[in-house]
């Protein structure tokens, strides 16, 4: 590497370490898979910014890939796809950032020029190979990094990108989110979820959260949800019509997929959006058709967000209108325990890697 290349740091007497430690898959599995091993330090592009990872965000797009389902990454595998670190060393075209900056990243590749701002790869899921963030050194394009907000820990920071352009993109984009409407939302306690009912606030809408223990709903009261739900010991259909009658809620978060999807349409009001950005219970939903055309209900789809969308919700993170919400943060070298609690549905909030 020759200075011409790069502008490098003053980390490591200004050059990387060639090897760094990382978060790898080699083949597809269960937690075997994911292996702590020493794997080349990447090297940057004209265009490209190496950041030394201070946190990392595991979201659940890191237990598709480990299954290699709903769709195959290339192989070997880096996981995750959101991080908070300082930059270390530029490519010789880089004008945004500079060496020493601290930095997030948005992960949606391209993060601008693609059709209407539209993201079609997740940098750190189908990016690879070899490219994400669970490792001591991340490799990405100038143009997918943030300032991190001076009010967050690096554990804050990594718990967002992810997580908040897609909640950003879902209700505000997408579900054109006005003050008044009552807003359900699955999964409110997780990393999404959690976002989701801050957004509403942010919006004077009224989030109904949905979760599956009482310590889970605690958590999301505490957030701001106006009404609570326990999925499992309470009749959904019926605590919704207690809140809003027959006539149904505005706008559903839907988001676990093939076990929600028929509560979503038949939950909605007349005219309502159901807006559904994941399938973490399964992709092959059997609906109902004519809850959508009778009540001529609204099925929009909506994934991740553009770099616009970040910097916009950020904004409100700076303020401290919206907080990260952290459950637990785990050695990097333990990523495989940080998949199982988010397979399991054990999180309450993010769960953030650290190397």
């Amino acid at each position: 590497m020759t200075q011409a290349q790069t502008r490098t740091g003053a980390a490591t007497n200004g050059r990387l370490p060639e090897t760094m430690m990382a978060a790898v898959m080699e083949a597809y599995g269960g937690a075997e898979a994911v292996l702590w091993k020493e794997v080349p330090t990447p090297k940057p592009g004209p265009n490209d910014v190496i950041v030394e990872v201070k946190a990392a965000g595991s979201n659940y797009n890191d237990v598709w890939a480990r299954r290699g389902t709903p769709l195959q990454v290339a192989l070997p595998h880096i996981f995750g796809s959101d991080f908070a670190g300082i930059v270390r060393e530029i490519g010789s075209a880089v004008k945004k950032v500079k060496v020493g900056d601290e930095v997030l990243n948005h992960c949606g590749i391209p993060a601008m020029g693609s059709p209407e701002g539209q993201e079609h790869i997740i940098w750190g899921f189908d990016s690879g190979p070899m490219e994400g963030s669970h490792a001591q050194f991340a490799k990405i394009h100038q143009d997918n990094l943030l300032p991190k907000p001076k009010n967050l820990s690096w554990e804050e920071a990594a718990s967002l990108p992810l997580v908040l352009v897609t909640v950003w993109r879902q209700l505000v984009t997408k579900g054109g989110i006005r003050p008044g409407d009552f807003v359900l939302i699955w999964g409110a306690a997780g990393g999404i979820g959690s976002m989701a009912i801050q957004v509403c606030k942010v919006f004077r809408a009224r989030p109904i959260a949905i979760a599956s223990s009482d310590e889970k709903l605690a958590m999301c009261k505490e957030l701001g949800a106006e009404f609570v739900i326990n999925r499992k010991t309470q009749d959904l259909h019926e605590e919704v019509r207690k809140i809003v009658g027959r006539r149904g809620v505005d706008i559903v978060f839907e988001h676990p997929g093939q076990a929600t999807i028929n509560s979503s349409l038949r939950l909605t009001k007349w005219g309502g959006k159901v807006v559904i950005s994941g399938a973490t219970s399964g992709y092959e939903g059997t609906i109902d058709l004519r809850h959508i055309f009778f009540r001529q209900v609204q099925l929009i789809g909506s994934t991740l967000g553009t770099v616009d969308e970040l910097r916009q919700a950020m904004k409100m993170v700076e303020a401290g209108v919206i907080k990260p919400t952290v459950h637990k943060v785990i050695p990097m070298s333990k990523a495989a325990e940080a998949y199982r609690v988010l397979e399991e549905d054990e999180a309450i909030g993010k769960v953030v890697l650290v190397p």
